[in-house]
Order: structure tokens, then sequence, then C-alpha cells
């Protein structure tokens, strides 16, 4: 688990610092590193507890706006604002490491207890557990599926969950038991899940099934060539991103209770893996690295962004930003400028490919980002801050995740496991 400090000091590119006030010229304008890592204890220190201002941040416009190329996320309650304090997204908290037990490594998970078979019990200087943090805990394990779980889905108004893997199957878990009641055959791998109102739409090869958990209406979507691997609705359609690069669009008829074709999206060049839907805008992230914006209304691509050096794998809408993230181990906050293009206005490094990102609220209702990377965890930060909150450790990548109700949050791996978590009663604010 790495210091938050070392988050917040040594990833966040052109960061303001946290006083703006005249600090003591200490050793040359020097700044502590044991600051920087979370962990000074001297009183007085003889170096700054603080970062020098970087040459865009001096630049900074007197109003207390932020350079337009300075990596600062801004403040989206003063948008527009003629004056206000300095922004502090992008920002990361100082301290320890969230949750570690002391004497233990900081940032590695001991193999052979994932394994289950580690000799050196509690001697051992790795960590035995699934998570570090203080605020979420492990329920229970879901196991059934024997490949990767690809996608997870709770339909409005059911008391049932739905898991879908490479193993060609959707299983059906009971909320209350946690017990599986269900498998069924779809005839091929599980590319892609996601519920809309009572429906269930599994993307698959060559097709996309379509559950409705009220009426026990079952639909195959035919247009897709290959593996269908995103799905997204959005004004009154449903998008799908297929393998050969185009996404396709459906529409709802009620009378005829059917799904039937309305548009096919071109510009692409490899495999679409991800969609999302923001505003009156269709975001779709690609293995050709590209990130198109679609206008929903025409459903034209309206611009394409070219800043992510590998697969875009994943595309989230928070507030009025939209965050992507890549293979090429980072993860972009766009805004939208005045002439109405979308500019990346902060990046945030990790050291792994990122496969997925999940927006979702704690227990206090603060927004939290998770953050799957290909070295088997998944990071929660706060948003917009980017500070660590936890940190959660599996076998294999997580490439499903899914938020429920009651503070419920559940991640898929791909061993075929789902894990049920939920944040911790003690964080509810008290009333």
């Amino acid at each position: 688990m790495e210091a938050t400090g070392r988050n917040g000091n040594k990833r966040m590119h052109q960061r303001l610092g946290p006083s703006q006030a005249t600090a003591p010229d200490r050793a040359n304008n020097k700044v502590c590193y044991h600051w920087r890592a979370g962990r000074c204890n001297r009183h007085p220190c003889p170096f700054l507890h603080s970062e020098i201002p970087t040459p865009q941040q001096q630049s900074a416009s007197p109003d207390g706006g932020v350079a337009k190329r300075n990596l600062v996320w801004k403040n989206p309650s003063n948008a527009g604002a003629a004056s206000g304090p300095p922004s502090k997204w992008g920002k990361g908290r100082g301290g320890g490491a969230v949750g570690r037990p002391p004497g233990k490594a900081p940032d590695r998970v001991c193999n052979y207890f994932l394994a289950g078979n580690c000799t050196y019990g509690e001697k051992c200087r790795f960590l035995h557990s699934w998570f570090v943090g203080d605020s979420f805990s492990l329920l229970t394990s879901l196991q059934g599926h024997q490949k990767a779980v690809s996608g997870i889905a709770l339909p409005s108004g059911s008391d049932k969950l739905y898991s879908g893997s490479k193993d060609e199957s959707v299983r059906v878990w009971d909320c209350q038991s946690g017990q599986c009641v269900g498998v069924i055959n779809v005839g091929g791998e599980v590319g892609c899940m996601i519920s809309e109102g009572p429906w269930i739409f599994i993307g698959v090869p060559n097709a996309v099934k379509a559950w409705n958990m009220q009426t026990a209406t079952d639909l195959s979507l035919d247009g897709p060539i290959g593996q269908v691997y995103s799905l997204v609705v959005g004004n009154e359609l449903l998008f799908a991103g297929t393998q050969d690069g185009r996404i396709l669009a459906w529409k709802f008829i009620a009378v005829g209770n059917c799904f039937e074709p309305a548009a096919s999206l071109v510009g692409h060049q490899l495999s679409v893996v991800s969609l999302v839907v923001g505003a009156v805008r269709l975001y779709s992230g690609s293995m050709d690295h590209m990130i198109r914006v679609w206008d929903l209304a025409t459903l034209q691509c309206i611009q394409t962004l070219t800043d992510h050096t590998s697969v875009v794998m994943s595309v989230l809408c928070w507030d009025q930003f939209l965050l992507s993230c890549s293979l090429d181990k980072t993860i972009k906050v766009w805004v939208a400028t005045e002439s109405g293009n979308l500019e990346v206005t902060y990046t945030h490094n990790e050291e792994h490919g990122v496969l997925s990102l999940f927006g979702m609220l704690d227990a206090q209702a603060k927004p939290i980002l998770l953050c799957s990377c290909n070295d088997n965890s998944v990071r929660l930060y706060d948003l917009p801050s980017f500070s660590e909150r936890g940190k959660i450790f599996s076998k294999e990548e997580v490439r499903a995740m899914q938020v429920g109700p009651s503070g419920l949050f559940f991640t898929g791996d791909a061993t075929g496991e789902v894990k049920v978590w939920n944040w911790l009663p003690n964080e509810m604010p008290h009333s």
C-alpha cells in the first residue's frame, strides 16, 4: 500500500502548494523529503513543508484561476466565478498508508496468502489481507464461475444479482442468502453486461442478449460482428461497441416489445471496448488508442481525442468531467473548453496499466473512484483529490465492478470470483 502522501506529492504534476502563505526561508528553499513521504516528525523542521510553486503556478491569473495548461482540476463549484480560493483538484493528502498493519511491507500482499498456502502466518512480512482501508470491508465471496467475470448487473426491483463470465454462463445469485439459484448458458463468452430498469443486456459474440426480468421477455439482437465488448443506454437507444470497431444502436419499440436497429456509428479502427453517455454525448474508448465523442442527437462524431498512447480501456463521466484510463498507465481528466472541445486538465499516473474505472459514493455520499490495474489490484481514490482511500487485492485482474444498494459494491476477477464489499456503518453521517 503506497503512502497517500507519496501519491499526493510525487505523482501530482504541477499541483499548487498546500498553502499560499509566506513561508520562512528554510534550508535554501529545499522541500522536506520526509514531509513529501508523509512522515516528518521534526518540530520545527529546517526544510519547507510545502511545494515550491512552478512557473506555471506563479503565472496563475490574479482572480484565483489557474493557467490554462496547468494540470490541476478546476473546482466545479467555482466555475465561472470571478474569485475564489486556489483549486484543490488533483491534490492528495499527506499521511501514511491507509489501514496498513505496522511492520508490514508497504505495498505488497503475500502471494502465498492469496494462493492459500502461506506457512509464515502472522509472522509473514507481507500483507495477509484482501484489502487495506478503514472505511469498507469484505462481506463474502461468490464462487462458481470457471473463467473471468466480465459483467455484473442488478436489475431494478429485483432481489437477484447477475454475473456474466467468459465461461459462457450467467449466474443468478440470491441477494439474501448469497447462494447461486440459477445458471444460464448464453452460448458464447460474455464480453459485457449491464442492466437498465428491468432489462439485462448481455454482449456475446455476434449478438446482444436482452432479458426483461418483469415480463420474462428473451430477445437476441443481431448485427454485431465478433465479440460485443461494451454496452450503454442513452437517449432511448441501446449502444453496443463491437470487435470490428463499429458502435451499433437499437431503439426500443414498446408496441411490439422489441428492439429495432437504429444506426451504425463508424470511425474507430479497432475494437470499441468502453462506452459511456454523459448529457448529450456518447463517448467511446477503443483499442486504436482513441476516444471518440458522438452527438446523441445526430449520432455524428464531433471530436476525436488522441492523448492516450495505448488501448483506452474505460471511460467514465463524473460531474462535467470525462475520465479515461489506458494501458499506458494513466488516468486522464478531460474538461470542455470555451469552444466546447475536450482537453486534458489533469493526468494521474499509475505504476501499472489501468483496466477499468468505476465511480460511486461512499457512506458519507463522497465521490470515490475505483481504479482496477493489471497488477491484480483495485485502488480506491477520493475525488477530486485522488487521495488513496484504500486498496483491494485479487488473485487475478478485476475487470467487472458494480455498485449496489445500502452501501454495497461488487468486484469480479479473472478467477471467476465475485466479491461483495460494503462501506462500514460507522462511516455513515450522524443525523
